[in-house]
């Protein structure tokens, strides 16, 4: 997805929401900015905050981070409070604030101006009509009403998609007992067929959902997957993986669940990645890849590092963990 250029106050409001994949309420949002890494990171703290700032500062500076931004979402009190320590570690980490600002009911007040260009009543903005978010919305960026609309975009459907998805899980497990031995490079095909049509715009049936589902339980076959994703994954990827999260059997929703966290991950959606990751380990708290990606993603992690060898045509299927 495009990366989105930040040059002023106004331009990292505007950013924030699609940063974090909605828009934020009584938080504290810190952007990492240039140095030897290229791009952004945004770390979103709730309110009130304590004992994050000097993990926040290590995981900025230890990326290699050079400077940073610090939004608080929130009441005068709360956000200086929050901001004094968060200031002082990333100074401290060799990542000094360049800007901090309070953002509330449509306008943002610096936290370290006090000349007449910082008029006391803040200076409104208007993010629809910022660059930087027709930019985002250009690159695929999606900014959700708030941190529920997230959560609520990864849970499964119910109603009659989920009774439809009932019975071709039942068909799929019925053929999938049925079949004779498969390679993992055969299923994987599968998996990228499904892919490379979604890129084109078509919806893998509920059949093809289910099979899907059944085949990630292999480790090979997930772990072939999970090793194709590209480094720069497409909104239509992560469309395609969060549709399979919501649809597949909810017992099988790790693996989908766990490679949409990547792609969101790859891609620079935090937000994302965190919910996905989220519904997997509410699934099974001990799924490894997404207890494995959880780490990666707190210690800020570049995804690039995580990306697993290709597993050999001879290697023994595993656990689905």
């Amino acid at each position: 997805m495009t990366s989105l250029v930040i040059r002023s106050a106004q331009d990292a409001i505007a950013a924030v929401p699609y940063l974090l994949g909605f828009h934020p309420s009584r938080s504290l949002v810190v952007i990492g900015f240039e140095g030897r890494s290229r791009g952004t990171c945004a770390i979103r703290l709730d309110l009130p905050s304590s004992g994050e700032a000097e993990r926040v500062a290590a995981v900025l500076s230890g990326n290699g981070f050079a400077r940073s931004l610090l939004l608080g979402y929130g009441p005068p009190g709360e956000v200086a409070e929050a901001a004094r320590p968060m200031r002082a570690a990333l100074a401290a980490a060799g990542v000094p604030v360049a800007e901090a600002i309070r953002v509330a009911d449509g306008r943002w007040w610096s936290l370290t101006c006090d000349d007449v260009c910082c008029p006391p009543e803040g200076t409104p903005y208007d993010i629809s009509a910022s660059a930087v978010a027709a930019q985002a919305t250009f690159g695929g960026h999606v900014a959700l009403a708030d941190r529920a609309e997230l959560v609520a975009s990864v849970q499964p459907l119910d109603g009659p998609a989920r009774a439809a998805m009932h019975h071709a899980t039942e068909r799929a497990e019925r053929r999938y007992l049925a079949r004779p031995p498969s390679s993992a490079e055969n299923d994987l095909a599968f998996v990228l067929t499904l892919l490379a049509r979604a890129r084109d715009g078509s919806r893998p049936t509920d059949d093809e959902v289910a099979w899907l589902g059944l085949l990630l339980t292999d480790l090979r076959v997930r772990d072939e997957t999970w090793s194709h994703t590209d480094e720069d994954p497409t909104a239509a990827d992560i469309a395609f993986w969060r549709d399979i999260v919501r649809r597949v059997d909810p017992a099988r929703a790790p693996a989908p669940a766990s490679l949409l966290a990547f792609a969101a991950y790859s891609a620079g959606d935090g937000g994302l990645a965190n919910v996905a990751l989220q519904r997997a380990l509410d699934a099974d708290p001990a799924y490894s890849m997404a207890v494995i990606l959880r780490e990666v993603v707190n210690a800020g992690v570049p995804p690039a590092k995580m990306r697993p060898r290709t597993i050999t045509a001879g290697s023994r299927p595993g656990a689905a963990r």
